[in-house]
């Protein structure tokens, strides 16, 4: 079973940054895709930033040029940098990884506030 721990999230002000990360522990197997999804209250959960064992990344158009998303596979770490910050990037966001059995993991969620 892996264990996701998220930190990073906070009250932040328009045009701010914050730094998410998301430590996996407790696979067996080896840890394969990792990506960041966000839901906003009343919205349907959608995919931020995922990133591939081989390094490959995908965005979506919401977030790309503000946010990047990198890992460390010796800390089995996934991170969201989130820069240039706004409102409508208000959420709760999740960490999901794939281990290579193919089976996914989330987070307990993480709140992110872009507010004045």
């Amino acid at each position: 079973q892996v264990q996701l721990v998220e930190s990073g999230g906070g009250l932040v002000q328009p045009g701010g940054s914050l730094r998410l990360s998301c430590v996996a522990s407790g696979s067996r197997f080896g840890i394969n895709n990792m990506a960041w999804y966000r839901q906003a209250a009343g919205k349907q959960r959608e995919l931020v930033a995922g990133i591939h064992s081989g390094g490959m990344t995908n965005y979506a158009d919401s977030v790309k040029g503000r946010f990047t998303i990198s890992r460390d596979n010796a800390k089995n770490t996934v991170y969201l940098q989130m820069n240039s910050l706004k409102h409508e990037d208000t959420a709760d966001y999740y960490c999901k990884v794939e281990d290579r059995l193919g089976y996914d993991y989330w987070g307990q969620g993480t709140q992110v506030t872009v507010s004045t």
